[in-house]
């Protein structure tokens, strides 16, 4: 195994090399880049990378420069956005050469743009800025989010710009869908609260919150879960078939005709019964969610969950030897009776699982 270790190494190297001459005559010439330091700084020798990198440096300065001159002089919203990630990408590329005694030797003097990044950065941020602003006047949820990350962005494009903080907030309080929701037992048993998944819904953009805690912001939806009860069978019900079973087994040898042994055969049977004892529970509640300005109702369903406990076990009469390995083994079990407190464990588990799945599959659109 040990032979295999400079073979995958060297497979390896050889890849990494391919990659970069690869992503070179692409014209992926930052990718080529960061490529063949990579592999500089773990084989400080390999003439390939050394290569790729001589070749690709310059042009990859030059294409990202090009491209943020090209930009500025155009009409592209985000034209000082793709600036700070040119600058930032050539600074990239500083860092990770002076990290790499390989590729130093070729890059003796790396390049840096660090003020021309500190200018930028608050175009960027004003960019980010304004157009979270034209997303905020739009008065939808969506843009509200879209705003969000816009004033975000620019406040960490430059700290603390004009109110980007304060306008983020606002972003946010807008593109939140409030939601009051109560839940009701409509049954006599003292299941505890299911209250738990709901909150465990909570997340940026979706509030819930209990519908007795008064709030002065109005909700956009309420949502009602009502536990209606738990229901498990009476008593366990036990099912039965049988079978008539007959098998050839070996008894015995003689000697044939022609003076060969041969096996003296029998055909032994039996009969088996097979029994299966079954109980089963159900635990049900019912979901509704309600638009609070129009009243409408948006999703309105009975959540259920169930669970089942099973055994089987057989008996049989006549020759043990007609019977195959799982018939004998089933005949080995004897008759038990189901635990009604792990019934009622698994289908208040399944409720909540069930309850979980509808809430999320529908709050996922928001």
């Amino acid at each position: 195994m040990k032979k295999l270790y400079p073979l995958l190494f060297l497979l390896t190297l050889l890849q990494a090399c391919s990659s970069g001459k690869a992503a070179l005559s692409h014209g992926n010439y930052y990718e080529a880049v960061l490529e063949s330091v990579n592999r500089l700084r773990s084989s400080p020798d390999n003439k390939k990378a050394k290569a790729v990198l001589q070749q690709g440096y310059p042009l990859a300065v030059e294409y990202i420069e090009t491209g943020i001159k090209n930009g500025i002089a155009s009409d592209d919203p985000n034209k000082w956005r793709n600036a700070v990630k040119g600058y930032e990408q050539i600074n990239y590329m500083n860092d990770q050469i002076k990290t790499s005694l390989g590729a130093m030797r070729i890059i003796t003097q790396p390049a840096t743009r660090y003020a021309e990044l500190k200018e930028v950065r608050p175009k960027a941020a004003e960019e980010c800025y304004g157009e979270g602003i034209t997303a905020m006047m739009k008065n939808t949820r969506d843009d509200s989010k879209r705003a969000y990350f816009l004033f975000k962005a620019s406040n960490d494009f430059e700290a603390g710009y004009r109110e980007s903080i304060e306008m983020m907030n606002q972003a946010e309080f807008n593109a939140t869908l409030r939601v009051a929701y109560e839940e009701i037992n409509a049954s006599n048993l003292n299941y505890g609260s299911l209250q738990p998944i709901i909150n465990s819904m909570k997340r940026q953009f979706l509030s819930f919150h209990p519908v007795s805690q008064r709030d002065t912001v109005p909700p956009h939806q309420y949502l009602r879960l009502v536990f209606n009860g738990y229901r498990e069978d009476g008593a366990a019900r036990i099912t039965s078939s049988t079978e008539n079973l007959s098998r050839e087994v070996k008894t015995g040898e003689k000697k044939g005709a022609d003076g060969k042994t041969v096996d003296v055969m029998t055909t032994v049977t039996a009969k088996i019964t097979y029994y299966r004892k079954v109980k089963s529970a159900r635990s049900a509640s019912m979901l509704t969610i309600t638009d609070a300005s129009s009243q409408a109702v948006l999703k309105s369903e009975t959540i259920e969950g169930r669970s089942n406990w099973q055994q089987d076990w057989a008996t049989y009469t006549g020759d043990i030897r007609a019977l195959s390995g799982s018939q004998q083994n089933l005949c080995k079990q004897r008759e038990s009776s189901p635990n009604d407190k792990d019934l009622y464990n698994q289908a208040m588990r399944n409720l909540e699982s069930n309850l979980e799945q509808a809430l999320r599959g529908f709050y996922n659109r928001y």
